[in-house]
């Protein structure tokens, strides 16, 4: 189909918004999308509320990770076909750049000790930019009771499973088609619907053979295609896949790979580039990248066309506002299971709280300036309580 309209210089204002972005986005994919609305929805007005809400859930609803899919969604909408691999592609270069060079940072010194102290101060910090942001979803896309029930449903299910589950987020949908389409009424299964399902089915992914280029590639092609949600969720996957199955990592490093991901700014897996940095240098870093993050540009321009021509359908609507809703019950839950790891003692409770309090007293809190004073509070504070519970030890 033709590309929405889009204004002059998009491709441009795309790619260099979402450099910007990904150079300074902290906190995580929840907070990543919550910055994506106040900055494009609220202030550029790029797009309106529907859209954004439109986009959030049907990215939940694909495998790979969030904050890149809305990204990717927004530049296609604003910039058509080649905007989106401009805005996509934005968004993950400077993340690139700083990972790379911590992973060879690390090749080189042998370990990075400080980041212990950073992950201490920054986690709880983190907790808060997921919580907030969470509440202007809330907003943004809950309308009524049904939603809620849906968002009380998912949340139960990822708290008690201690994981995202897939298949939540397609049955959410299909319940929204029920509820609010007309799928009972007439014969047929919308278009996205369609494209969403099959993608539920696959459910693990295997390293295929030794550290090679191809395989380094081949494994974090497969983890960006079969894992559901945010970056968060692809880490058990990951831990199972590069430690217990290939061996290619120990446990410490692999903790270590994921305070990088969640310290660095942009998308949390990135956490791929460090590890195909350990594993195999710079050229596994960008296969690694390159792989996890391919397969979302896919699926995404996929997706956006038909949802672009689809949009007022009333069953694409249902799917929309039942994944949408399974999505907010899953990010609060997401929060409580993260919060286990980031939250061990008062130090780090005190800096949740007060991360917490101040995003909602005021709209002028950055998140660069919230991350810096957190960090900065763990350097201080770790070497003085040693805390013998901290996640990356």
């Amino acid at each position: 189909m033709t590309p929405p309209a889009r204004a002059p210089h998009a491709i441009r204002e795309v790619a260099l918004y979402f450099l910007k972005l990904g150079a300074l986005g902290f906190g995580g994919p929840v907070a990543l999308v919550g910055q994506m609305e106040r900055d494009l929805v609220d202030a550029r007005k790029w797009l309106g509320k529907t859209e954004m809400r439109d986009a959030i859930a049907v990215c939940q609803s694909l495998p790979g990770p969030l904050a890149i899919q809305v990204g990717i969604y927004i530049s296609y909408l604003r910039g058509g076909f080649w905007g989106a691999w401009a805005g996509g592609w934005a968004f993950i270069l400077p993340n690139f750049v700083i990972v790379a060079a911590l992973g060879a940072l690390y090749v080189a010194l042998g370990g990075l000790s400080w980041m212990a102290a950073i992950f201490y101060g920054v986690s709880p910090a983190v907790i808060a930019l997921i919580l907030h942001s969470c509440w202007r979803l809330a907003k943004l896309g809950m309308e009524d009771w049904p939603q809620w029930a849906v968002a009380v449903v998912a949340f139960a299910i990822t708290v008690g499973l201690e994981a995202e589950v897939a298949l939540v987020f397609i049955g959410a949908g299909i319940l929204g088609v029920a509820y609010y389409g007309t799928l009972f009424r007439k014969q047929g299964l919308p278009a996205a619907l369609a494209l969403a399902a099959p993608a539920a089915a696959a459910t693990s992914a295997t390293p295929a053979g030794g550290a090679s280029l191809w395989s380094v590639f081949a494994f974090f092609f497969k983890a960006g295609s079969l894992t559901f949600g945010s970056g968060l969720v692809i880490v058990p996957f990951l831990e199972k896949g590069l430690v217990q199955e290939a061996g290619w990592l120990d446990g410490r490093t692999f903790l270590v790979a994921v305070a990088v991901g969640m310290l660095s700014p942009g998308p949390v897996v990135i956490t791929a580039t460090f590890v195909g940095y350990i594993v195999t240098g710079f050229w596994g870093a960008l296969a690694s990248t390159v792989g996890i993050f391919l397969p979302s540009f896919l699926l995404v321009l996929i997706v956006a066309p038909i949802l672009v021509r689809h949009r007022k359908n009333a069953n694409v609507q249902g799917f929309v506002k039942g994944a949408y809703a399974a999505a907010i019950g899953t990010i609060l839950g997401a929060s409580i299971l993260l919060g286990k790891i980031a939250i061990g003692d008062w130090l780090t409770a005190l800096v949740g709280l007060a991360s917490l309090a101040g995003l909602f007293a005021t709209r002028k809190l950055s998140t660069p300036v919230l991350v810096a004073a957190t960090a900065a509070i763990g350097l201080i504070a770790f070497p003085i309580l040693q805390p013998d519970w901290v996640y990356v030890k």
